[in-house]
């Protein structure tokens, strides 16, 4: 038995055989004659691993929430640098092979990530490595490394593990993972951490590939790794491990209790998510309702826009598995950071703040209206709501009801059943939204607050840019207030206000929203029982 000592980035106890994972090997430097013909393999490499980073958004997005899955945003962005892409050429231009000049180029920046000073700053390092590793694998036509393993129970060692590759790990049989090196601000223990995976990292160069075939025990609390455990010391994890099933288990007894503080203050306590198969983590964790249904993941998972049909039969789904509780579907949010090739929409220069959202459905309401058909006749077997994303304006509202009414019309003279008093309600996303809140109010049956946008927008923060990570504080007193100002308003024209960001699940502000007096938590599945849990003490 031999104990090492690292740290602890995601809580869990978890034991099993090891399977150690080596290295990207180097690169073989080769000269190449056609310069031309090595820069057309790159940049025909490069888009393949956009459209690999696309699907592993589209993944991540669906089983990890949103803001884990905006990592491999970043990374496909980090592919369109011109800066990174140039410096690739040039390489390329003295008659390199591109596998290399990837490779060089990519040490190249990520020695200068790991050069400074803030810690979330050195972290980029991986993800510059994450991704040059992608394109290689690309060029030499190995692509990515297969992350399932079969069905026994596996304890993961490597040297590190890159973001995409812990976001592909198959959890019915990875039970933890373990490295030498790594950080708490990593995105690989962000995401260890939202996967529930038990992790610990930085235990050093006695961590190494001749563990491959022993057993480890490993303890995501204190950092331990133990390396063949004797029986005292696997008694003593399993017992641990008991103690902390038995805290899963109190989550676990939550469910089915009314959400409300000691003094009585009741919250609804709702799910995101993002396609119908999300449905067993909401049953699973006994959520009140659907607060965010993101409809664009029908899009975006689509070649073509998706047929009233598909869409239907998918809002269909959640409402009648929600038996009566409110489902409320977001019409598309396509734009911006979420494209779909055949949307055919124009480059921007600032397409956080471009035609996106509300904006194309107004523009284009043919597309529109195959929406609403499909959200109108699931509203038949379930209770469903319109939700409308990017509002600026009462005039916007104004526009899209009318819309809605058309629709609504076409459904009456073809005899087709539909909720007629379905519930239309807004996103405040926008800092327009929050000062018209009281006009828009008048005009709608629901406010919910989109946290992300809302500090982008309020702080004029880019929320792409990892260099203003310090400066897009969610927590700021500006983001606070609007978000008080909306529900105020919401509240004197008697309609709830919620909030579907996941600023909702953050524990440290649960008594401010209860101050504020939100109606409802839409959060990811996973945090609906712990945060049921700090309502209950609250």
């Amino acid at each position: 038995m031999k104990i090492l000592k690292g740290t602890g980035v995601s809580a869990g106890i978890a034991m099993g055989a090891v399977r150690f994972l080596s290295g990207a090997e180097h690169s073989e430097h080769r000269v190449i004659d056609n310069v031309d013909s090595e820069i057309g393999r790159l940049h025909d490499a490069m888009d393949a691993a956009v459209s690999q980073l696309d699907a592993l958004y589209r993944k991540t997005a669906g089983e990890l929430g949103e803001d884990k899955a905006e990592l491999f945003r970043s990374h496909s962005l980090m592919l369109k640098d011109p800066d990174f892409t140039d410096q690739i050429e040039s390489i390329i231009r003295k008659h390199v092979n591109a596998e290399a000049a990837v490779q060089e180029v990519g040490e190249r920046f990520a020695s200068v990530f790991a050069k400074m000073d803030n810690a979330y700053m050195k972290e980029r390092a991986s993800d510059v490595k994450d991704v040059s590793q992608r394109v290689i694998g690309i060029l030499e036509g190995t692509g990515n490394a297969d992350m399932t393993f079969g069905e026994e129970p596996l304890i993961i060692a490597a040297e590190n593990l890159v973001p995409s590759q812990t976001a592909q790990l198959d959890r019915n049989s990875v039970m933890g993972f373990v490295t030498s090196q790594g950080s708490t601000n990593s995105h690989t223990a962000i995401l260890a951490r939202t996967m529930g995976l038990p992790a610990i990292i930085g235990v050093g160069d006695a961590l190494n590939s001749d563990v491959e075939g022993h057993v480890l025990a490993i303890d995501g609390f204190t950092g331990e790794v133990v390396i063949d455990p004797d029986p005292d010391t696997m008694k003593r994890y399993e017992l641990k491990n008991k103690q902390y099933e038995s805290h899963i288990q109190m989550l676990k007894s939550l469910k089915g209790k009314k959400t409300e503080t000691r003094a009585g203050q009741t919250v609804r306590l709702f799910a995101n998510i993002g396609r119908p198969s999300d449905m067993d983590a909401v049953m699973n964790n006994d959520a009140e309702g659907i607060g965010l249904f993101r409809s664009e993941f029908l899009y975006l998972e689509s070649e073509d826009f998706p047929s009233e049909e598909t869409q239907f039969k998918a809002y269909r789904e959640v409402a009648e598995r929600m038996q009566q509780k409110q489902v409320v579907i977001r019409t598309l949010d396509i734009g911006a950071d979420k494209q779909a090739d055949y949307f055919g929409l124009k480059a921007e220069e600032n397409p956080a703040l471009g035609y996106r959202a509300i904006r194309i459905c107004l523009t284009e309401p043919e597309i529109f209206k195959v929406q609403l058909r499909a959200i109108l006749r699931a509203s038949a077997y379930g209770n469903v709501a319109i939700m409308l994303p990017m509002i600026t304006s009462v005039q916007e509202v104004l526009d899209a009801k009318a819309i809605v009414e058309e629709v609504k019309t076409e459904l009456d003279d073809k005899h087709i059943d539909f909720n007629h008093d379905m519930q239309v309600g807004i996103m405040i996303e926008t800092p327009a939204s929050v000062i018209m809140a009281e006009e828009l109010a008048a005009e709608v049956d629901f406010f919910s607050i989109g946290t992300n946008d809302l500090t982008q927008y309020t702080l004029a923060c880019d929320r792409q840019n990892a260099n203003l990570t310090r400066f897009a504080d969610p927590h700021s007193p500006a983001v606070l207030r609007m978000i008080s100002m909306a529900a105020e308003a919401a509240h004197h024209h008697d309609i709830w206000c919620g909030i579907c960001g996941e600023l909702g699940a953050d524990p440290s502000l649960t008594q401010t929203f209860l101050n504020i007096g939100i109606d409802e938590l839409s959060v990811s599945p996973s945090s609906i029982l712990p945060l049921r849990k700090a309502i209950l003490e609250a």
